[in-house]
């Protein structure tokens, strides 16, 4: 099978376009024929070697943590599904590969189109767990940074749905996109704390930054010198101003999967997915993540 493969750490120039061996998969396992493969900030950081800590790499490595595709043969034990079904969530062995093996996952609704299907998985679960954490109810004010990215997005659709409202961060150029996704847009950079008052005169209830662009302080000086209900996902000096990084993931995600992939097939939500990549040009993808202006999603076509 064709697949992308990095075998040493470094740049987007370390990926490259092989071929390599079918995986066979094991008891609890299906393996896929891979339609399309999200591609995610954390594809680039495990590429450079920056996460060995929570995801030790063993090389040579094929990234890709989403997928979706249609079930090519069931392994030992999975009764769920059967060869010609087609699904979405997580590989196991990585998507950026025409096959790949996979233990969680869950129907793809007819109506989902494959690119739609597989930028679902990462940015929902994210976007779900860290609202999730925060507790944000009905008739509160979410102050959302990175809110036009892919996690931005579904936790703006995800918060809007449950009656929060969504104060988001982004470039002017995203704040018709913004405001068209239900959230109020603001700019981010100097005189951030003033333009979120005069948005939101009552306050903010809770921080999610998803974006790392060292908006913590004025986070923490929004909810009043608290670091209370403020969490990140992508600032690496969150312990130095007492704010908690989220970074691990939800058990049984396929759980929550299931449900947003309804969600998605009624309309409700949806990840603008923004650009495909065919299979050859996943360095150029990556590259494009690795800028952080992403409007939306990203993904890969082998």
């Amino acid at each position: 099978m064709r697949a992308i493969v990095f075998e040493e750490f470094g740049g987007p120039e370390v990926l490259r376009l092989v071929r390599a061996e079918v995986p066979q998969p094991g008891p609890g396992q299906v393996r896929v024929r891979v339609r399309a493969a999200g591609v995610n900030p954390l594809d680039y950081k495990i590429r450079y070697g920056w996460m060995e800590h929570q995801y030790p790499t063993t090389l040579p490595r094929i990234p890709g943590l989403e997928f979706a595709g249609i079930v090519d043969e069931v392994g030992e034990g999975v009764t769920d599904v059967a060869a010609g079904d087609e699904v979405l969530g997580w590989t196991t062995t990585g998507a950026y590969a025409e096959y790949a093996l996979a233990e969680s996952f869950v129907p793809k609704p007819a109506g989902v189109g494959w690119a739609d299907a597989a930028a679902l998985p990462v940015a929902t679960e994210t976007a779900q767990r860290v609202l999730d954490l925060l507790g944000v109810r009905s008739g509160e004010t979410l102050l959302l940074h990175g809110a036009a990215g892919a996690v931005g997005a579904a936790a703006v659709q995800l918060a809007r749905e449950t009656g929060v409202r969504v104060v988001g961060t982004a470039s002017p150029a995203n704040h018709d996109y913004l405001g068209k996704l239900g959230a109020t847009p603001v700019a981010y950079g100097e005189g951030l704390v003033e333009r979120v008052r005069t948005a939101a005169p009552q306050g903010v209830d809770a921080v999610f930054d998803a974006a790392g662009k060292g908006a913590l302080p004025a986070s923490v000086e929004l909810r009043g010198g608290t670091t209370d209900r403020i969490i990140t996902i992508a600032d690496p000096d969150a312990a130095a101003h007492g704010v908690p990084f989220s970074a691990g993931g939800t058990q049984r995600p396929e759980i929550a999967l299931a449900g947003h992939a309804r969600l998605a097939a009624d309309g409700t939500i949806r990840i603008p997915v923004v650009e495909a990549f065919p299979l050859e040009e996943a360095a150029k993808a990556q590259a494009l993540s690795e800028t952080g202006h992403v409007r939306g999603k990203l993904v890969i076509i082998p």
